[in-house]
């Protein structure tokens, strides 16, 4: 039952983030709602009203197939327009950012919900239009329907209004860019939490037996409860050896175990790996890393040539690094004071050396940008660190970020200015390389 309620949340979670799922869920109410004012209207509703209070009720078919008429035919025009805004917003996001935005834009519950209740209203007037008699007389005719239908628009126009301020607001690249953060930040500490309950020792699994995956895919999410429950019956402990959140190819080493299994026990370990073919920061915050450094490098392209997203970006990164220097390189699952499995990460160093490896590229020539980056490095420096060695990775990469400088610069007040930076932040270089 838990393997059952695990995959069934994961692939509650993975339709939840595509961009069709509200707008289905809200379609389909609309319909069903439409059914049942139909039963309501049998039993009398519209009499009721149009005896107590006429004012509110549409008493004729021909005035009441209008309204709708009129009420759907605006409707589907803003279901197009506002459509072809989030499209709009998609492409300009890719174009200008990075492709890798595009899950996360697209998984905007607020854009879903909003198409969602046109197309329920849309469907919801279609069905009550249809039920509709020109030539009957006004005890007929589903005057209280039709008034929910009005009541349903005017709710319509209000949502467009606030689509039109919420879409102006995701294309700014402070809220793109906030959004990853609070995201990543929030996962970062989930995993910071786990932390303080897990033992650090763990014995050495070189030896151990290894089984492979029968699935490929990006590794999303994994079920530990379940893994803790069987590693604690079989009396073995788990070795995962893909960093989560990697592509993970059909076949290749997945878990090493202390003991060997059989092929039952196998399956039901497998089966709480789950897969998926897109990335979402809520699931992995390395790719938050990505996304930024991505913005970065985009932005000083020279097709777009932006140095002041560069700047912002470089400012959210900086902050992200100090929440990830709070964690530790080791992650390991325990239970009861007893640790049952250990899980691969990515390491500081090599999430420092990534990030890094790619803004040198871009950012290498422009003097700015460079402080920036040195202003990064001095302040993560005076940040508490998981691990002792974190700094001597900052001090490495600011080290490797003066190379290439200097290699790009060549104004000696430039270069002055660099090697100022580097006094303060006590860095070994040789000046004569300046």
């Amino acid at each position: 039952m838990k393997q059952l309620y695990n995959r069934t949340l994961s692939f509650f979670n993975i339709v939840q983030s595509k961009i069709a799922f509200y707008p289905t869920v809200f379609a389909f109410f609309g319909m069903f709602f439409a059914f049942f004012m139909m039963y309501l209207e049998s039993l009398g509703v519209s009499k009721y009203l149009v005896e107590n209070l006429p004012l509110l009720v549409v008493d004729n078919g021909d005035t009441a197939l209008t309204i709708l008429s009129a009420l759907i035919s605006g409707l589907i025009s803003m279901v197009v327009f506002s459509f072809s805004m989030v499209m709009l917003l998609l492409s300009q996001a890719s174009s200008n950012y990075s492709p890798r935005l595009l899950p996360g834009l697209i998984s905007d519950k607020t854009h879903q919900i909003i198409l969602g209740v046109y197309l329920a209203t849309i469907l919801y007037c279609i069905f009550v239009l249809f039920s509709i008699q020109p030539t009957g007389d006004k005890y007929q005719i589903p005057g209280f329907s039709v008034l929910l239908g009005i009541i349903f628009t005017v709710i319509c126009l209000g949502a467009f209004i606030y689509f039109i301020h919420n879409i102006s607001q995701s294309i700014q690249i402070n809220n793109i860019l906030d959004k990853i953060f609070v995201l990543a930040k929030e996962r970062i500490n989930e995993l910071i939490e786990v932390e303080n309950d897990q033992s650090p020792e763990f014995p050495n699994t070189t030896d151990w037996f290894k089984y492979h995956t029968e699935s490929s895919g990006y590794l999303q999410n994994i079920s530990y409860t379940n893994l803790l429950d069987i590693c604690k019956k079989e009396e073995t402990k788990l070795h995962i050896l893909p960093v989560k959140g990697i592509f993970v190819l059909n076949g290749i080493p997945l878990f090493r175990s202390e003991k060997e299994l059989e092929k039952t026990t196998i399956k039901r370990i497998l089966s709480n790996f789950n897969f998926a073919r897109a990335e979402l920061v809520a699931d992995n915050y390395t790719l938050a890393f990505k996304q930024i450094t991505e913005i970065i490098v985009k932005a000083m392209s020279p097709g777009i040539n932006d140095p002041g997203t560069a700047l912002n970006g470089i400012d959210y990164l900086t902050e992200l690094f100090s929440v990830r220097m709070k964690k530790k390189d080791a992650n390991i699952v325990s239970r009861d004071g007893t640790s049952y499995i250990k899980l691969n990460t990515i390491s500081f160093e090599e999430l420092t050396y990534n990030v890094m490896a790619s803004i040198r590229t871009y950012c290498k020539h422009d003097i700015i940008l460079v402080q920036k980056l040195l202003l990064m490095f001095q302040y993560l420096k005076k940040q508490p660190a998981g691990n002792k060695e974190y700094f001597d990775c900052l001090d490495k990469e600011a080290i490797n970020l003066l190379n290439d400088a200097k290699s790009s610069i060549s104004n000696k007040a430039d270069i002055e200015q660099a090697m100022k930076m580097a006094e303060i932040l006590n860095l070994k270089i040789d000046p004569s390389n300046f």
